[in-house]
């Protein structure tokens, strides 16, 4: 029980007894002393309810009913609040004394003061789950009363650290649920309810009985959030609390939450379970709960919380899985009472994030559901409403819908009504709505997958409606669904498809195309090409032809009209040649069928009807194409129908456009073959005819005639038997006559007819009438014309014309020709021409995998057009135009021609020193091997095919070098094993720098040794390229070896060409080579990382191609291969190469992430290395890639070396390797970026290792230490040493620099240390950090270290006990050393810390030394008051005991001159004192030793210090210092006599207080002493010192009036006398005028007399002590004082000293003539009051008059009347003429002054009445 422990006994009557005597002594308490008597009474009086006796408790209620009207009303009466806490506290409290406790807490905390609220306040929150519900509640509304009044700007961390240190989970989320409910809580409106977000009993919890005002709500919500956030509790926790504040009414409360939301709230976990729920109540409430009481049902939150609410859902996976919550919040956005437009278009957001995220046992429940309120939703919308919020409303109610159909395809497939909505949709709605709809549409298709095929049947007719209205939007989405719904043979959607390929928008022509073919995408893979079937070509026909029957209709005039626009013919029919060309492909016996060739021929129908005129040149090109593709396979057919036709086939002869010309040609050297051979005869001739014509005709006609001669002459020849032979002649005349007469254009087509006749038959020479000429002979200075000039495409077709001419050509002196035509082209800069050139040499070497029937019977135009050049397989594309042509030509010739080629290329061309010969020899070589590969000679010639192509692979010129590898690859693939084997070691000796030295080029003066523009300009300006231009410039510069270093430079740069052209060969080759290369992949492997990442780009591109040739597992080769890559690339970043450098280090930057430690261990130091050295390079670009390899290692770094991400085995290690190398090699590196890097890195290290930097603390505590000096700008220093010239404060600027450096990542490097020391780390590093105090040097360093020790000692407490005695002893000299504050203070902090766990010994050594300081000079003295500062702020329970030593010098040390020093000390002293009186008599004792010690030192500003001291204890103290007077008065009077010294008046002025204080004492102890103390005083007085006579005189007047002893009078009168007299003689000579009676003394030389009035003061002072009778007899003497005083000559300050000693004189005049009445001496005074009042009374009038100062006229005013009142007083008095009085009437008419004209009335009142007093 409580009583049991209290003062008023045990039993019920003895504790009654006890209650009522308190009673008795509270009823007659003083309201002063009310709450002394409350700290006793009150936890009595309640612990006494324990009692179960009724009368206790009956007193008990009595009693505190008392108390309750005593303090209702007296809010400054404080109770006993922590008594009462412990009482509530303890464990076996009764009830009922809990209950009158929290309720007496309560009124208690309202009267306690601000700072001790905010520390309790957290104390109380400690097990408050604990309590009872009602108790709870009290306590928490203390809590959060007291955070709004003391926290809502900021927190203190001590007090944040108590709030922090609650620890129970239920008693911290038990105070954040009363958070929330206090943020949420708003004033009750008019119309009453509860706030939003809470239920009625939540509400009255936060309010309690009074409702809170909105200022007062305002301060609790933002101390809450400062308390929140200060208690660092888990995002997911407070994160309601602080969305709840970004919705508040009150605007501070929105900011300060909207920080926090950004600050904390970004981390908390969106998916956890309880954070939603939360939310979820939140926004619902529970209102519609009806198993909830009423009181308890939560309302849903207000629209703005809702919408803030929704934001968030719409981020959280777990809102959209939180069945019902989840649909009861969609359906309260849409459908709830008090919506908003907002609110519904955040639920339609709400509702596309739940279909995209929930899960589908989930969205099976809710779908349909939500689905029914969407369209429910949407039909509500009228197409009228178009405002913001409804689009969106919309918007999000079609993605909604969009997305359901992805998740649950089968609520829409069983019918099409959704499909018809939708559709209906892109119709009506608006523009902006329109894109989102379309969404919606193409995501609804998918639902249609797998739909009925009745559905899918309705949806056929939709699409074709759909697909042709006039919205692009719908038209998009018809498409679409024809694409993904339908597969290629479902006919009616490839129609849909046909149609939307002249769409005027190009998005659908891009669909429908892709719908038609889908082979065309470059994405797909060949697997998915094969499974591309399409329809067959009836089924397609007939289809079309049921759209539209008028399809086939066409006439021989080509006037029809066109039923669909250009493009769609022309999409139609390449995809009816796709279904021909496939169906033939999958049975290739449909040649035959009747079924298939009437479909061929609908189709041949379909291709004449396109022809007509309107049809655009593009669709009458694939027409007629297509046509010859048909001819292919039915060439019989096709011959025979269209032999019926040549007419129509002659009219388009004539067309525009060239394509079509040339497909209308060959069409009808195909129909030509069905003609009798003399109706062909006579075709040709009738061509023949028309060119030959007189008549000029129109270039196409020409050129139509032309080609077309030549495509019916050719197989005419074919045919047996042939035509005539004069037939044959006039038909070579007329092409050979065209390309002598005509232009380049037409002479090319003539050539290509001659070549297509050349294919068949060899040309014979031309008959002359008896002399024959060959063709070529004719022709070779035209046709060496044409070549030479500048049409490309006649130059293409003329040379390939040459070659088709010698197919068939025996004769030498021909092929010659032809040779020495193709050969000078050899200089051609122009691609497609050399290309040409080479097609041509390949059919004069022969072996040419084509046949005429290809070139003249297909759309065939050239090999290398055909061949898929450079990318494909050319082989295998060739393969399709049948055999390689054998040949029945005579071999010798053609070894021959074979010989010439190969001369010309190996021996002038390829290794010539023209770059351009050796790009023609490049193209020529590629094109002998690629098209004529399998000829046995070239087959014989591969080896030095190879090694003309590896020697290209060096050349600057991309084609030729990409060429040479391109070739590489088609010479691996033709040749041998041996072949491929040498092939691929020289690939790698090229790539590896191993290979052999190329064939040399011999260099002449136009040799292009570098690329134009690649190493600059010559001096004048001009390129530097060539051979010549070198050795000019080396030869101008005086430096002729200069071009030895160009060479040099100029083989680098071609071993990168030569790299890089391997590189192209070798992706081509590893392919192919498998297994061959795997013994080189160890050498490759490393060096083809760092190619790579090589700085040009076409080496990457290259590299890459082998990489991904060589690897299939890219990751896997890298892992396998990882220490080899790692360490060639560490040797390469130190390359003299800049490019090798830089490759590596980008290259490791990116190969190095993600690595394990096992990994990169043993390589980390040397990354390290690698990196710094990198960032200090010479070169930008490497120093770039430097950095990102730092940035690159640091991410590896900092991930091992955390221990939570890595073994702590591993991060230990990866701790040893990497933090002793930052801080020896990065740290104190010369290169900022290095140091830079570094700290950030250590930084981040001691973050994430947490106690793995143990070991290293030392070192690195050390090094940060250090570095917050020398990494500090060193404008800062500068700016210091130049402070006091700029009028800078040298303090300032140091605070400055030190909130810099703690502001720096090496301090916050330093506060994580701090957190991992433990008691092993403290034996290496405290004398590490011993050793840094002592040599340590710059502002910052000192600073930190004495700040470092003082957080050391701080968090490890105890534990430093065994090294204080080491840091004590170090840093005590430390602080007295130091010259700079701010670390003196540090130091002194430091010192402070460690003293509060040393030893008593130490302690008491420590305080006396620092006590010891106050005596030294100044310096000495300011390290004394900065270390008493900290041990008292830092060490009060050691220093507590140490109070009787500190407390004198802190007290004596407040008088020291210098005021700095004393101003320290004096705040010092105002700290740490509760009451300086208390103080003073609690130490005095100490003090007044410490102060007479200090007396007696020599120095004189120890002695004037002390008598200062001595002068505030007298002050402060009065009599109660008597008991020491004795040995300071014997100090003071030992001191005083003896030589004068500056200050010396202090000890007269301690004397003074001493006497005035301890009077009564010292006359006591020793009645002598009073004279004494006079005598010494009055000595004193006679000093020439006017300073120190002042501070005599001074004391004199205290030691007279202290001690009052008459006999004083006649011992100092007489020197008073004597130096008025003497003041008076000084002042006589200087005659001054009444005007100059304001004036102080003169200040022109300083007067060694003492100021008069100081005299008149003292003697003002004997008058009040002495006996009459010596005053009567001194009156002579005194009146003649003041008249003197009163003369003109004296100032206005002696006339005022004069004027009160005369009152003093008159009072005791007054005062004796009532105590001697009737007796001889009554005589006497009346004679003095006489000559008083005739005597001196007109100098006093005198003064008034003359003198201009108020002050004055005042003084001489009560200085006259109290004369005259005591003249009136005589019984003898009798006025006689008074001359003043007319003088006293007169300044009261010119007094302005009230005051006085007062006093000089009554005066004139007195006499008036005296003379009427002697009238009668």
């Amino acid at each position: 029980m409580a009583s049991s422990s209290t003062p008023g006994g045990s039993t019920d009557a003895e504790r009654e007894k006890a209650l009522d005597q308190l009673l008795t002594v509270l009823a007659f308490c003083e309201d002063d002393k009310l709450h002394i008597l409350l700290n006793r009474l009150l936890p009595f009086a309640i612990s006494s309810l324990s009692f179960q006796s009724s009368l206790v408790r009956n007193k008990v209620l009595e009693i505190l009913s008392h108390v309750n009207k005593r303090v209702k009303h007296q809010p400054e009466i404080a109770l006993p609040l922590l008594e009462l806490w412990k009482m509530y506290s303890e464990a076996n409290a009764a009830p009922m004394v809990r209950n009158f406790c929290i309720v007496y807490i309560e009124m208690a905390f309202e009267r306690v003061q601000a700072k001790q609220k905010e520390e309790l306040a957290p104390m109380l929150l400690v097990n408050i789950s604990k309590l009872p519900l009602q108790h709870q509640e009290i306590i928490l509304r203390i809590a959060t009363k007291v955070i709004g009044e003391c926290h809502s700007s900021q927190i203190d961390d001590d007090v944040a650290a108590k709030y922090r240190s609650i620890n129970d989970s239920q008693d911290r989320e038990l105070f954040i649920e009363f958070c929330l409910h206090t943020v949420l809580y708003q004033p009750p409106s008019q119309s009453g309810g509860c706030p939003p977000g809470l239920s009625i009993a939540q509400a009255s919890r936060v309010s309690g009985k009074h409702q809170l005002k909105s200022d007062v709500l305002l301060m609790r919500k933002l101390g809450i959030l400062n308390v929140i956030e200060a208690m660092e509790f888990a995002p997911e926790l407070v994160y309601p609390i602080y969305v709840a504040a970004c919705v508040d009414w009150q605007e501070p409360v929105v900011k300060r939450g909207e920080e926090l939301l950004k600050k904390k709230g970004s981390g908390a976990n969106l998916e956890n379970p309880n954070l939603i729920n939360k939310l979820f109540i939140l926004f619902n409430g529970t209102a519609g709960a009806e198993n909830v009481e009423p009181d308890l049902r939560v309302n849903p939150g207000n629209p703005a919380l809702k919408s803030r609410l929704m934001s968030i859902f719409c981020h959280s996976v777990m809102a959209a899985n939180s069945f019902p919550s989840t649909l009861q919040c969609i359906f309260g956005c849409i459908y709830g009472s008090g919506t908003t437009s907002r609110l519904k278009q955040l639920g339609m957001e709400f509702t596309v994030w739940v279909f995209k995220h929930a899960k589908i046992d989930q969205l099976k429940l809710i779908g349909p559901v939500i689905l029914t309120g969407i369209l429910k939703s949407l039909d509500s919308y009228s197409d009228s409403k178009s405002d913001a919020t409804a689009r969106d409303t919309k918007t999000f109610a079609f993605q909604a819908i969009g997305l359901l159909a992805q998740r649950m395809p089968q609520l829409f497939s069983g019918k099409i009504d959704m499909a018809l909505r939708l559709f209906d949709a892109l119709k009506v709605e608006d523009q902006s709505l329109r894109f989102i709809v379309q969404e919606a549409t193409n995501s609804l298709a998918a639902a249609y997958k797998e739909a009925p095929a009745t559905v899918l049947r309705d949806l056929e007719a939709l699409l074709l409606k759909s697909s042709q209205e006039e919205k692009s939007e719908v038209r998009f989405c018809a498409l679409r669904w024809a694409t993904s719904l339908y597969d290629l043979r479902h006919c009616p959607s490839r129609f849909i498809c046909i149609l939307g390929t002249a769409d005027s928008k190009l998005d659908i022509r891009e669909m429908a195309l892709e719908g038609l073919f889908p082979d065309k995408d470059e994405g797909r893979i060949m697997t998915q090409n094969l499974d591309l079937r399409y329809p067959k070509l009836g089924v397609m026909l007939d289809y079309i032809l049921k759209q539209q029957p008028k399809l086939l209709e066409s006439n021989e005039t080509r006037e029809h009209k066109l039923l669909f626009p250009s493009k769609t013919y022309v999409a139609m029919i390449k995809f009816l040649l796709k279904c021909f060309e496939s169906e033939l492909e999958l049975n290739n016996s449909l040649e035959g069928s009747s079924e298939f060739q009437s479909s061929v021929e609908a189709m041949c129908l379909l291709l004449e009807h396109a022809m007509s005129f309107e049809g655009s040149v593009e669709l009458h090109a694939n027409a007629s194409k297509a046509l010859i593709d048909i001819a292919c396979h039915f060439p019989k057919m096709i011959a025979s129908h269209y032999a019926l036709k040549l007419s129509w086939l002659k009219a388009l002869l004539s067309h525009v456009d060239l394509d079509t010309r040339e497909s209308v040609a060959r069409l009808l050297g195909i129909a030509s073959s069905a003609l009798p051979m003399p109706a062909a005869s006579a075709f040709i001739h009738e061509l023949i005819a028309s060119i030959s014509g007189p008549h000029k005709l129109r270039f196409e006609t020409q050129h139509g005639a032309l080609c077309a001669i030549g495509y019916i002459t050719a197989d005419c020849m074919s045919r047996t038997p042939t035509i005539p032979e004069t037939l044959f002649q006039t038909t070579l005349k007329c092409l050979v006559d065209v390309v002598v007469s005509e232009t380049a254009t037409l002479a090319s087509i003539a050539m290509q007819a001659l070549g297509h006749i050349g294919l068949r038959v060899s040309l014979p020479p031309l008959i002359n009438d008896s002399s024959s000429v060959d063709i070529l002979t004719v022709l070779h200075e035209k046709l060496r014309k044409l070549l030479s000039g500048d049409d490309i495409k006649a130059i293409q077709k003329i040379v390939i014309s040459i070659g088709h001419i010698c197919v068939k050509e025996t004769a030498s002196s021909h092929l010659n020709i032809a040779l020495d035509l193709i050969f000078s082209l050899s200089r051609s800069k122009v691609e497609d021409i050399l290309f040409a050139a080479g097609e041509a040499l390949s059919f004069l070497w022969g072996g040419v995998p084509v046949t005429a029937d290809a070139i003249l019977k297909t759309n065939y135009t050239s090999l290398s057009m055909f061949s898929n050049f450079l990318t494909g397989d050319v082989t295998s594309s060739l393969a399709k135009y049948g055999p390689i042509e054998k040949g029945k030509v005579n071999d010798d010739c053609h070894a021959m021609v074979r010989d010439a080629i190969t001369r010309k290329l190996f021996d002038v061309l390829l290794y010539s020193t023209r770059k351009e010969e050796r790009c023609s020899g490049t193209v020529w070589l590629l094109s002998l091997t690629m098209y004529a590969g399998h000829h046995p000679a070239i087959q014989q010639m591969l080896p030095e095919i190879q090694e003309a192509f590896s020697h290209l692979l060096g050349e600057q010129n991309e084609l030729t070098q990409e060429l040479a590898s391109h070739g590489m690859s088609i010479v691996y693939e033709i040749g041998d094993a041996a072949m491929k084997e040498n092939l691929v070691n020289a690939l790698v000796s090229t790539l590896t720098g191993s290979g052999k030295r190329k064939r040399a080029i011999k260099l002449v003066e136009d040799s292009e040794v570098f690329q134009e523009g690649t190493i600059g300009e010559n001096l004048s300006g001009g390129k530097l390229s060539t051979y010549k231009e070198l050795c000019s410039l080396a030869n101008e510069m005086g430096q002729p070896d200069l071009i030895y270093k160009f060479m040099d430079l100029a083989n680098y740069q071609a071993s990168l060409y030569s790299k890089r052209g391997a590189a192209f060969g070798f992706s081509k080759i590893a392919k192919q080579a498998g297994d061959a290369l795997t013994p080189y992949l160890r050498s490759l492997i490393p060096r083809l990382v760092r190619y790579q990442y090589d700085p040009d780009k076409n080496v990457q591109d290259a590299m890459a191609h082998i990489w991904k040739s060589l690897v299939t597992d890219s990751k896997k080769t890298i892992d396998e291969n990882l220490d080899l890559i790692i360490d060639d690339l560490l040797i390469q970043c130190g390359s003299r190469l800049w490019r090798s450098r830089e490759a590596s280090c980008l290259a490791l930057a990116d190969i190095i992430q993600g690595r394990k430690f096992d990994q990169v261990g043993k390589h980390l130091k040397k990354l390290w290395s690698a990196a710094f050295r990198a960032m200090d390079d010479i070169k930008e670009t490497v120093r770039t890639s430097g950095d990102k390899l730092c940035r690159s290692v640091t991410s590896l770094t900092k991930r091992l070396c955390d221990a939570s991400l890595t073994e702590i085995s591993d991060a230990s290690q990866a701790m040893n390797i990497v933090l002793p190398f930052l801080l020896v090699e990065g740290i104190l590196s010369k290169v900022d970026s290095i140091r830079k890097a570094s700290i950030e890195v250590v930084t981040k290290l001691a973050k994430g290792a947490g106690i793995a930097v143990r070991p290293h603390l030392s070192d690195l505590v050390c090094c940060m230490l250090e570095s917050l000096s020398s990494l500090e700008d060193q404008g800062l220093n500068y700016v210091e040493l130049h402070a006091a010239n700029v009028g800078i404060q040298t303090e300032k600027l140091e605070h400055l620099r030190i909130s810099i450096a703690k502001g720096s990542p090496m301090w916050e490097t330093l506060d994580i240390c701090i957190k991992v020391v433990d008691t092993e780390s403290l034996d290496p590093l405290v004398p590490r950090l011993a050793q840094l105090v002592r040599s340590g040097v710059g502002l910052n360093t000192r600073v930190g270290v004495a700040s470092f020790i003082t957080l050391l000692v701080q968090n490890v407490g105890a534990d430093i006990r065994p090294h204080t005695t080491m840091l004590l002893r170090l840093l005590f000299p430390v602080v007295t050393e130091e010259k700079s504050v701010a670390a003196k203070r540090a130091f002194a902090n430091a010192c402070a810390i460690v003293l509060k766990h040393a030893t008593p010994l130490q302690a008491q050594k420590l305080i006396e030394e620092t006590a010891a300081l106050h005596t030294g000079d100044r310096n000495a003295q300011i390290s004394c008051a900065i270390l008493l500062k900290s041990y008292l702020s830092m060490a009060s329970e050691v220093v507590s005991g140490y109070h009787a030593a500190i407390v004198p010098v802190i007290f004596l040390s407040r008088f020291e001159d210098d005021k700095h020093i004393s101003g320290i000390f004096e705040e010092l002293w105002e700290e740490n004192t509760s009451g300086e009186r208390i103080t003073l008599q609690l130490y005095l004792g100490e003090i007044v030793s410490l102060i007479c010690e200090s007396i007696t030192l020599s120095s004189w500003a120890s002695k004037r210090k002390s008598a200062l001291a001595i002068c505030k204890l007298s002050e402060v103290l009065g009599e109660s210092m008597s008991s020491y007077y004795q040995i300071l008065l014997q100090s003071l009077m030992k001191e005083v006599p003896g030589r004068l010294w500056e200050g010396k008046d202090a000890l007269l002025n301690a004397l003074g207080a001493l006497s005035a204080s301890c009077h009564a004492a010292i006359s006591t102890g020793d009645p002598a002493s009073p004279n004494a103390i006079l005598s010494l005083v009055s000595s004193a007085c006679t000093k020439k010192v006017k300073k120190y006579r002042e501070a005599a005189f001074s004391c004199l007047e205290q030691v007279i009036k202290a001690f009052g002893l008459p006999e004083f009078f006649n011992v100092v009168f007489p020197l008073l006398f004597d130096m008025c007299n003497l003041a008076a003689l000084n002042k006589s000579g200087q005659a001054p005028l009444a005007s100059d009676a304001a004036k102080t003394e003169s200040e022109a030389t300083e007067d060694v007399s003492v100021p008069h009035e100081k005299i008149l003061d003292c003697m003002t002072s004997c008058i009040h002590v002495a006996h009459i009778n010596d005053i009567l007899e001194q009156k002579k003497n005194l009146l003649h004082i003041f008249i003197t005083s009163l003369s003109p000559g004296s100032p206005w300050t002696v006339k005022t000293s004069a004027f009160s000693s005369i009152k003093e004189l008159c009072s005791r005049l007054n005062q004796a003539s009532v105590d001697f009445q009737g007796t001889s001496l009554r005589a006497n005074i009346a004679s003095l009051v006489q000559e008083l009042f005739h005597s001196v009374s007109p100098e006093v009038v005198q003064c008034i008059c003359t003198v201009k100062i108020a002050q004055v006229h005042i003084t001489a005013s009560e200085c006259l009347l109290e004369i005259t009142k005591l003249f009136r007083d005589l019984p003898s008095a009798h006025l006689i003429d008074v001359g003043f009085k007319n003088e006293i009437l007169n300044q009261l008419g010119v007094e302005k002054n009230g005051e006085a004209r007062s006093l000089l009335k009554r005066c004139i009142d007195i006499l008036e009445n005296l003379k009427i007093e002697n009238v009668q």
